[in-house]
């Protein structure tokens, strides 16, 4: 895979303005929509499980967050999910703060269990305490754990059999066999909440349009990684408050060019 590759991704994106269904964080679900809204994707947050099943049956992609946990939304996920599979929509899973309780580790683990999931996107510790190993976590973030990333989001990706996402200062994406370490970013993007979020819905997005989730994932993460660094050229010397709406505007203004010039992956 090569930025080319990544480009073009996006330009089918752009060109196909994809329906993607969240269930997501409540805490930024405004920021979220907006985010997809200005890549060039058309959002909808249906968490109801009257129409849960409807709303995935006509998405490109969907997206399940588990930030804001509850019952009723669990099974709405489920619902949804389900649907999905039927209908060949790629399913993306952001396993928020799983270690932190027992409750969204368990989560975490169910809907792989009972879905088809195409990615999943975490930081190393949601990843690893997912799938059951050894690492540290505080709250939702990634804490302080020790072990290789390429080898656990291998593991994890061949044992659920879904391309693993897992972001951080570089981002490792694997499907199992073929891995990419990736390098753009910014940390002004751990200092704001919804960042991530922002992200996953971002790979459902690029899922929408390519069939292939390796490239899906990759190509999402790339160009999110440079809307960030364009985004902190023009507010780092401000802070947070001003980076947190600048990257709505480069997802907005992102183009193949950008892509280009600032996209940074290896093949490992």
């Amino acid at each position: 895979m090569k930025v080319q590759d990544i480009a073009e991704t996006l330009n089918k994106v752009r060109q196909s303005n994809p329906l993607v269904h969240n269930i997501t964080n409540v805490v930024v679900t405004g920021f979220t929509a907006n985010g997809l809204l200005a890549l060039g994707a058309s959002p909808v947050m249906a968490y109801a499980q009257e129409e849960v099943a409807d709303m995935a049956a006509i998405a490109g992609a969907l997206v399940l967050n588990i930030g804001t946990l509850n019952p009723a939304e669990v099974e709405a996920m489920l619902i949804a999910g389900q649907s999905a599979n039927r209908r060949g929509v790629p399913v993306i899973l952001d396993p928020v703060g799983a270690g932190a309780t027992a409750y969204r580790t368990e989560t975490s683990r169910k809907l792989l269990k009972e879905l088809k999931i195409s990615v999943v996107r975490g930081n190393a510790a949601e990843i690893a305490q997912t799938f059951g190993a050894e690492w540290t976590i505080k709250g939702v973030d990634a804490g302080e754990g020790s072990g290789n990333v390429p080898d656990l989001a291998g593991a994890a990706a061949r044992e659920w059999g879904a391309v693993v996402a897992v972001t951080g200062k570089d981002d490792v994406v694997t499907d199992g066999q073929e891995t990419y370490v990736l390098h753009n970013g910014h940390p002004l993007l751990t200092r704001v909440t919804g960042t991530g979020r922002l992200l996953t819905l971002v790979v459902g997005a690029f899922s929408a349009v390519e069939r292939d989730p390796l490239r899906a994932a990759v190509s999402a993460i790339v160009s999110y990684g440079v809307a960030a660094e364009l985004a902190a050229a023009k507010t780092e010397t401000q802070g947070p408050g001003s980076f947190q709406i600048e990257p709505l505007n480069q997802l907005y203004k992102l183009s193949p060019d950008d892509i280009m010039n600032r996209g940074s992956l290896e093949k490992i």
